[in-house]
């Protein structure tokens, strides 16, 4: 049985915007060498405070104490393994987030581990790059505004259309407002929303800096600054500046679809990689894409590959107690 947070021991809610001194991170690995990479790239560069454990039951225990705002495992460990944490955490602690950090090796285990509700992932030959980066995303998804759960448990559908600037700080803050939405008309649980968030938040990204400002992603692989560079300046040029995000977003009872569409050139949408392909995890490329298709029940693109669609339906079960 799922326990609610706000009734563990030790668990502070967290209402702020970005993460604070109250936010535990729980920090699994047997490696000695690798719990003290991660964790010390974590405190170089951030506020939050960091527990450790060295496998699932430990953490677990850990987690029975004190709840975290998010645990950070690897995948391959002694007593239970993180895919088994994975479905621990999930089963229990819905509303805590998953980050594997994924090995050469353990490209099976992670698929399977996205599968069953880990959040996000991160190469550990890319933790300097890419771990406080998406450890801060994930705890920012996190963030609920709890004194809007009440007027958003109250609707039964939501259809509008909005046209967005090529702003991706922005996007968090869009993408919060809609997974209010979709927790609360039952289309999820705590845990995937998060990762509804996180695949609404690839797309709309992707839509931005992939589409619109015509960026290649393998300039964010390259150890300097280009890639951020180069979208600042398009964002300020003919003819990227006038180009806009379109994002039609459909909510019922039933299910909610996002259409997200960007006014670039598009792309070979058969070029996209196989989300059940456990090599696609270490590649440079594709990421965003590998998240929204483990993520939502069904992704559509259009012929041109400037159009995405993203749809998440109403778990079974929850639909038959509504009906």
């Amino acid at each position: 049985m799922p326990r609610s947070l706000e009734s563990q021991p030790g668990f502070t809610p967290t209402g702020q915007d970005s993460p604070s001194t109250s936010q535990l991170v729980l920090v699994v690995d047997d490696s000695a060498l690798d719990r003290r990479m991660a964790t010390a790239l974590l405190e170089k560069h951030t506020d939050l405070r960091l527990q450790t454990a060295v496998h699932g039951r430990d953490a677990l225990a850990m987690i029975a104490r004190e709840a975290p705002a998010l645990v950070l495992t690897d995948l391959q460990m002694p007593e239970m393994d993180g895919l088994e944490l994975v479905e621990a955490v999930r089963q229990q602690y819905p509303d805590v987030p998953v980050i594997l950090m994924t090995a050469n090796g353990s490209e099976d285990i992670a698929i399977q581990a996205l599968q069953k509700g880990a959040a996000s992932y991160v190469p550990k030959r890319k933790l300097a790059q890419e771990l406080v980066g998406t450890v801060e995303r994930l705890l920012l998804a996190a963030v609920v505004d709890r004194r809007r759960q009440r007027i958003l448990s109250w609707m039964r559908n939501l259809d509008c259309y909005l046209e967005l600037e090529n702003d991706p700080e922005m996007v968090p803050l869009l993408v919060t407002h809609f997974q209010d939405h979709v927790l609360r008309m039952g289309l999820c649980d705590n845990n995937s929303k998060i990762r509804v968030g996180v695949a609404l938040e690839e797309a709309l990204l992707n839509a931005i800096y992939h589409g619109n400002l015509e960026l290649n992603s393998e300039l964010r692989h390259d150890g300097s600054d280009t890639f951020q560079r180069l979208a600042d300046e398009r964002r300020r040029q003919v003819p990227y500046m006038a180009r806009r995000v379109h994002l039609h977003a459909k909510l019922t009872v039933d299910s909610a679809t996002f259409v997200i569409r960007d006014e670039g050139g598009g792309f070979d949408v058969a070029n996209l990689p196989d989300p059940t392909d456990p090599e696609n995890l270490l590649k440079p490329t594709g990421r965003g894409i590998l998240l929204i298709r483990l993520f939502m029940d069904e992704v559509h693109f259009n012929e041109r590959g400037n159009e995405i669609t993203l749809i998440r339906r109403r778990p079974i079960k929850s639909l038959e107690s509504v009906r």
